[in-house]
């Protein structure tokens, strides 16, 4: 089985940019391969596992962006972000993410992205909320686009029980997590970044509230009306980029992921 790695490949070339992700919440939903297709950039598919590919919406704060070998920009480079995403793969069979939108805290960090990168960053009033009460951890997630008719996304979810490596679900949730990098349409090529960090400290969590119009905005309106396949959390990983490259066409050789069947005692 061709299943994604739970180690990262290394870093082609030097560092071009650090950041710590923390409380993040990973919502999933699973949906046929030709719903996203229209949405990946040319010369990428769908990653498809168990006949299926996913569409996710993830909530999170990013914090202390650097761009080595100057300092990190603790106010700056730390903000709440929302991003909706797909999962697609190349023709050098390279599995990543493909965003259909990021809403950022913070215009600066909006604009270099848009400029310098291509992503499809947006300006919006985000913050996160954090309640530790006799259930456990609760994250409040709440973010509103910048100019008329935003859309906007609520999120609170409980974190739960740590993932454990051996679960049924442990190898979909490295599909969903272990990506290792983006692809990206970017002054008319597509561009690959790599990036590298720690295995996932997952934990499962609960969804309590999901009130959102980013789903609907990146072309999903039916899916923030039923519940999401996956809930998840981690407390956080620190991440290095390196610069993204346009990625190179050597023939297709796509072959979807058959998850295992849980071992039965």
């Amino acid at each position: 089985m061709d299943a994604p790695p739970t180690s990262p490949p290394p870093l082609p070339g030097r560092v071009l940019l650090e950041q710590h992700w923390r409380d993040l919440v990973f919502l999933h939903w699973r949906v046929e391969p030709e719903r996203v297709a229209p949405y990946l950039p040319p010369g990428t598919r769908p990653d498809v596992i168990d006949g299926a590919t996913w569409v996710g919406l993830i909530p999170f704060v990013l914090a202390d962006t650097r761009f080595p070998p100057l300092p990190a920009l603790h106010r700056l480079g730390t903000f709440v972000e929302v991003n909706v995403r797909l999962y697609a793969r190349d023709e050098l069979g390279r599995r990543g993410v493909v965003f259909r939108t990021l809403e950022a805290g913070r215009l600066l960090p909006v604009v270099a992205a848009r400029v310098g990168f291509g992503l499809p960053y947006h300006w919006a009033r985000a913050r996160v909320a954090r309640r530790v009460g006799a259930a456990g951890l609760e994250l409040d997630f709440r973010s509103r686009r910048h100019g008329v008719r935003g859309p906007s996304t609520h999120v609170r979810a409980r974190l739960g029980a740590p993932l454990d490596a051996s679960a049924p679900d442990a190898e979909l949730a490295a599909f969903l997590t272990a990506r290792w990098g983006y692809h990206e349409r970017h002054l008319g090529r597509t561009m690959w970044a790599r990036n590298t960090h720690a295995q996932w400290p997952l934990v499962r969590a609960e969804l309590l509230l999901l009130e959102d119009q980013l789903l609907a905005a990146s072309g999903f309106p039916e899916l923030a009306s039923r519940p999401p396949d996956s809930v998840l959390a981690s407390s956080g990983v620190r991440t290095a980029f390196s610069r993204p490259r346009p990625i190179e066409a050597r023939g297709w050789s796509f072959q979807p992921i058959r998850l295992r069947p849980p071992v039965r005692a």
